[in-house]
């Protein structure tokens, strides 16, 4: 889900303020009725017919039963919620509950836009959402938002290719490793058929993310807190793997390296790739627009010397700081997460719940569309390794993006990906930390 980050202010999208005040003025200016009713404003960005239609029911239902307290349903956009938020908190008017992203909080939660919600959760949330999610959304030992849905990467493969081919087929228990999984793609290609197709027009979060597996971090925090980025042995393996099923074994479609995820369905269906990594949510999109008879599974993503181990950005929910009613916000938060309703939330977008409680719902561990082979990767979900690190949408816009790009095509090395996300990147991230 595409996100642009921190444009100038003067082009942030103003139309969107106008939607956020809706609902939010009172005879107080600012969330309260004449007759004392309680009005709050609840930006959601689901986009997906079921989310939306999830959202909105679960936001009635509150109504229904809190007439003291009513929540308006607002809708946002992925594809302009930084610039969105950005003019609301400038303005004084952001929507009291902010459904945002945990990799788009750290500038709002260092800015002062964001309130702290750490006395504020009930510790039914708190315990039921395990520390390894909580540690998306701190910032200098607050918490910002409460992480909620998570995606991780699986492998869509085409059925029948791969049992026809007699590969051994991977499951969470047994994975496939990464050299394993260059081995297998390079079976799987045959005339008119790669093996493996990888969407990498924005490759960045995709290397990040898969490199944990491999123990590859390349940010590294020091003692005094300042971030230094390294290239260790970890950090190369997996886009090692990338370059080599592109370059030597042309095992991996050149043409995807510049697509999205949706433009390789077709290539899928038509058995023109074996594979495709994919977020989890894609299932939909496969379930939809698959032809009839077509057979799919899905599976893990390679493994490495860290096992499953991938990194992850999950949906949060945030309460401005600007808020004069957030006890209330967080009530609603806390109605919205408990266990039932985070099901029907993480059913409506495809995706996984970060609880517990949610995540042992039947419902979601049928072997049905994958849901099985999803919850099975959750325990293996980390905090994505740049979470934190400010200057990190620089030093991906102007550094990592065209350096990974040129690597996955063979136009530059090891060595020289290496300098450049090394020495380029550190002279990024140190004007950030003065």
């Amino acid at each position: 889900m595409p996100r642009r980050r921190l444009p100038a202010l003067a082009t942030a999208v103003t139309t969107a303020l106008a939607l956020l005040l809706a609902g939010c003025s009172g005879d107080d200016g600012r969330g309260t009725e004449a007759d004392g009713t309680i009005r709050l404003s609840f930006q959601s960005l689901a986009w997906q017919k079921e989310s939306v239609d999830a959202n909105k029911q679960l936001v009635r239902e509150w109504n229904a039963t809190h007439p003291d307290v009513q929540v308006d349903y607002v809708q946002g956009s992925w594809d302009n919620v930084h610039d969105q938020l950005l003019t609301s908190f400038e303005g004084g008017e952001a929507p009291d509950i902010i459904h945002d992203a945990s990799d788009d909080l750290a500038d709002f939660a260092y800015g002062g836009y964001l309130a702290d919600l750490r006395t504020l959760l009930p510790d039914r949330l708190t315990e039921d959402i395990p520390q390894q999610s909580w540690a998306t959304t701190t910032f200098d030992g607050g918490v910002y938002g409460v992480p909620f849905l998570q995606e991780p990467k699986v492998l869509i493969a085409n059925t029948e290719l791969l049992e026809a081919s007699g590969v051994r087929i991977p499951t969470p228990a047994k994975p496939w490793s990464w050299p394993e999984f260059r081995q297998v793609t390079a079976e799987l290609t045959k005339k008119g058929t790669y093996g493996v197709a990888w969407p990498l027009k924005e490759p960045v979060s995709v290397t990040l993310n898969l490199g944990l597996s491999s123990g590859g971090r390349l940010f590294h925090r020091g003692a005094d807190g300042k971030v230094a980025i390294r290239f260790d042995e970890g950090d190369g393996v997996m886009p090692g793997t990338v370059r080599d099923q592109v370059v030597s074994d042309r095992s991996a479609a050149r043409p995807s390296l510049g697509m999205g995820g949706s433009d390789t369905l077709p290539g899928l269906f038509g058995g023109k790739y074996a594979m495709v990594p994919l977020g989890f949510s894609y299932r939909q999109q496969v379930v939809e627009q698959a032809p009839e008879g077509f057979a799919w599974s899905v599976l893990p993503v390679p493994a490495g010397s860290a096992g499953l181990a991938q990194g992850v950005s999950p949906q949060t929910l945030s309460v401005a700081e600007d808020s004069p009613h957030k006890k209330e916000a967080v009530r609603f938060v806390d109605f919205l997460l408990r266990p039932a309703n985070m099901v029907r939330l993480a059913k409506g977008d495809w995706m996984l719940p970060t609880g517990t409680e949610a995540l042992a719902d039947p419902a979601l561990r049928t072997t049905e569309n994958g849901w099985a082979t999803g919850t099975a990767l959750a325990r293996a979900l980390r905090p994505a390794p740049a979470q934190s690190v400010r200057g990190y949408p620089e030093w991906k816009d102007k550094v990592a993006t065209p350096a990974l790009q040129e690597y996955y095509s063979g136009a530059i090395g090891t060595a020289e990906l290496r300098k450049r996300l090394v020495e380029d990147g550190n002279r990024v991230l140190a004007r950030y930390q003065r």
